[in-house]
């Protein structure tokens, strides 16, 4: 006898639901992957194939998607377009993954798919991220967006949200990052996500990398797409004497003729230093929308960058969560992305530095842990997931790379444990997974 009933009436009860029938990549790892399109074509053909309806700009990237989707929906919302963004993994609320104009998904909109749906999903058996696609392209249909800008879960030529035609494309970076998946070299990654370039469609990459320039440049050439290197196009130098934590302000150059933006200087509310590289992209994506004809005015564009988190809720991107001490996480989980953290960290005054670090089993922990501060107060923690590196473990080779400090059973544990021995003038960093972030935001 199922332990459900046969109709959903709660949205906790509908999550739940959700997160006992389907594998979930977030929580089991690549069990939950579903290497090709069948599910999500089968299932968006069931719901008369809702991502025909709307317009869509398509994101890939191994670090800076998620900010990059932020930004360019926080720009497009300030120009008065209805905006929708699929975004993942979520932190606290499965409907974080799901917003139209900053608003997450209503519950009860949730619970009518689900019942709706529920005799394909029993017979279909998708990934919980493969439900989450074909939810999303109904609830934008449905609310008739303007726009939708969609990010991809993991790769792109084989992930779920490659069954749109987009306007556009953009792809942020390529670094190592779910290897077993994608593949061992860059190239081999670089060619998953260049997966997502579409006939004809213009698609900017936000840093040109010389070991994967060559594959999107024959990606595009086969599909006749236009390739725009945005860091060959933009000069974009952080102000590092400024003393605000919560926002990034930044000079910006075009670096040819006929400046497509009257302004020379921008203030993020984003802090990481990181997201010069992303700004990157964004402003080139935006040049390419005002081509096609979308009206977004300089003002927006300010507007928008400096308000992302207030438009579009986004948050564990360098996230100020105290002062006196300075608690700051970041989602920052891959050899790149710590690299960054690390960068954002040398750049930030304090006495001493206490790191609350908890990972999963499945990166590359060791790579990590070796460019990880070595003068800090280390408190290791675990997650409350099933993919969490056991916090022992972690301890162990946190050790061996010469990373000092004690374990906590909890992240919650950890935190108040490093608020209890840092004084006022100390920094507190919490991060090594989004899962540790999505514990104390």
């Amino acid at each position: 006898m199922s332990a459900f009933p046969e109709k959903f009436e709660s949205y906790p009860e509908t999550i739940r639901y959700l997160y006992s029938m389907l594998p979930l990549f977030t929580r089991v790892g690549i069990s939950a992957y579903k290497a090709d399109l069948k599910n999500t074509l089968e299932l968006c053909e069931i719901l008369g194939n809702p991502h025909h309806n709307f317009k869509s700009i398509h994101i890939a990237g191994t670090n800076g998607k998620g900010s990059s989707s932020h930004m360019l929906a926080s720009v497009l919302q300030s120009a008065g377009y209805k905006t929708g963004l699929y975004t993942s993994p979520h932190l606290r609320d499965f409907r974080e993954r799901i917003r139209i104009n900053g608003q997450m998904i209503p519950e009860d909109y949730v619970i009518a798919f689900v019942n709706q749906l529920r005799p394909h999903i029993e017979r279909i058996q998708p990934s919980f991220f493969e439900l989450t696609v074909a939810l999303t392209f109904q609830y934008f249909s449905d609310q008739q967006v303007d726009i939708a800008v969609i990010e991809t879960g993991l790769g792109g030529r084989l992930d779920s949200t490659n069954v749109i035609n987009p306007i556009l494309s953009l792809i942020t970076n390529i670094g190592y990052d779910h290897m077993n998946i994608l593949g061992n070299t860059l190239p081999e990654i670089a060619s998953e996500k260049a997966g997502i370039i579409k006939k004809g469609v213009p698609v900017v990459i936000s840093q040109k990398q010389d070991e994967v320039s060559e594959v999107f440049i024959n990606a595009a050439r086969r599909q006749e797409s236009k390739l725009i290197y945005a860091s060959d196009d933009w000069t974009i130098r952080p102000d590092l004497n400024s003393t605000d934590a919560n926002s990034l302000k930044v000079a910006i150059k075009y670096d040819h003729d006929a400046d497509p933006f009257a302004f020379s200087d921008l203030t993020l509310d984003l802090p990481g230093l990181y997201q010069v590289h992303n700004l990157a992209g964004v402003l080139s994506s935006l040049q390419q929308l005002r081509k096609l004809e979308f009206q977004i005015p300089d003002s927006a564009v300010m507007t928008g960058l400096s308000n992302v988190r207030e438009f579009t809720g986004l948050m564990g991107r360098w996230q100020v969560m105290q002062q006196n001490p300075l608690i700051i996480c970041d989602t920052g989980h891959n050899i790149d992305g710590i690299r960054e953290v690390v960068k954002n960290i040398q750049n930030t005054t304090f006495d001493k530095l206490h790191m609350v670090i908890g990972m999963v089993k499945d990166k590359d922990i060791a790579a990590v842990l070796n460019i990880l501060p070595k003068e800090a107060t280390y408190y290791f923690c675990e997650p409350d997931m099933p993919r969490a590196k056991p916090v022992q473990e972690l301890h162990m080779e946190a050790e061996r790379a010469g990373l000092m400090g004690s374990s906590y059973e909890s992240v919650q544990l950890a935190l108040q444990h490093a608020i209890q021995q840092a004084s006022s003038s100390d920094l507190i960093f919490v991060g090594g997974s989004t899962f540790v972030v999505a514990e104390v935001v």
